[in-house]
């Protein structure tokens, strides 16, 4: 998937929802003429009529940024792309709030690198209690997975492609607006921690010596990225050079709380 595919979905969901809005002020007209016959019944109109315009405006405008995105790819040429979503630098967000909820990361060039998804449950006794989301590559491949055990610390496990398990994020809290957010290994020895604001979007992934490994912030997208990604404050994930695959995969836990539980 590219990003201007993503655009592209994003406008069709506009205006799916666009024309569902206006069936039922179809029905309520063809209602009114057929039986009741009255101004008034008309007036229930208006709401599905104003949401089914703005959705309609909203579908058009996303097109349009999908079209523009993609004329850029044609243009825009990266010097050295990551090859592999582990081996990537920087990495773009972008969160699908549909009935299955989806977290995006793209490469810098459009391209898509991984995406993270809730596994669905079976059973009604499986709703709510433990969740877990899986973390595909470009291709669909499964290449990690995180276990979400919510009690009175917020346990994510952490695990391989095999299921080989590699550690959690803890989350603890130690005052009525203040939590404190710690990385485990396998063996659960502490190696890092998760800082940001409350006020917005700027966490920091460290390690056990307080050295920043990672960071994820809002609003500081580079403009030379603006071709592909139109919106200036499109979520920027970076890591350092020094992370191997399994450290990567322990810190992206925090993506699961900021974007699937805090949200």
């Amino acid at each position: 998937m590219r990003i201007d595919q993503h655009y592209r979905a994003s406008a069709n969901l506009s205006l799916n929802g666009s024309i569902a809005a206006i069936l039922p002020a179809m029905l309520i007209v063809s209602g009114n003429f057929s039986f009741f016959k009255t101004n008034e019944i008309m007036f229930l109109t208006i709401p599905f009529i104003l949401y089914s315009f703005f959705a309609f405006q909203l579908y058009l405008f996303r097109m349009k940024q999908s079209q523009s995105i993609q004329r850029n790819l044609i243009l825009i040429k990266e010097e050295k792309p990551a090859r592999s979503f582990f081996e990537a630098r920087h990495l773009l967000l972008l969160h699908v709030q549909t009935l299955s909820p989806r977290l995006q990361l793209f490469f810098p060039n459009g391209h898509l690198a991984a995406s993270i998804v809730k596994k669905s449950g079976r059973g009604f006794f499986n709703y709510n209690r433990n969740k877990t989301f899986t973390l595909c590559n470009s291709n669909d491949e499964m290449i990690g997975f995180y276990k979400v055990n919510e009690s009175k610390i917020l346990k994510i496990e952490v695990f391989d492609r095999n299921w080989n398990y590699l550690g959690c994020m803890e989350k603890r809290k130690i005052s009525w607006n203040k939590y404190k957010k710690e990385l485990l290994d396998a063996n659960g020895k502490y190696i890092g921690a998760v800082e940001g604001s409350a006020l917005y979007m700027d966490e920091q992934v460290l390690n056990k010596g307080e050295r920043m490994v990672g960071r994820l912030r809002k609003g500081w997208m580079p403009m030379e990225w603006s071709g592909l990604f139109p919106d200036p404050n499109t979520p920027v994930l970076t890591f350092t050079d020094s992370l191997s695959e399994e450290d990567k995969l322990l810190r992206l836990s925090f993506l699961i709380n900021e974007y699937f539980i805090e949200r």
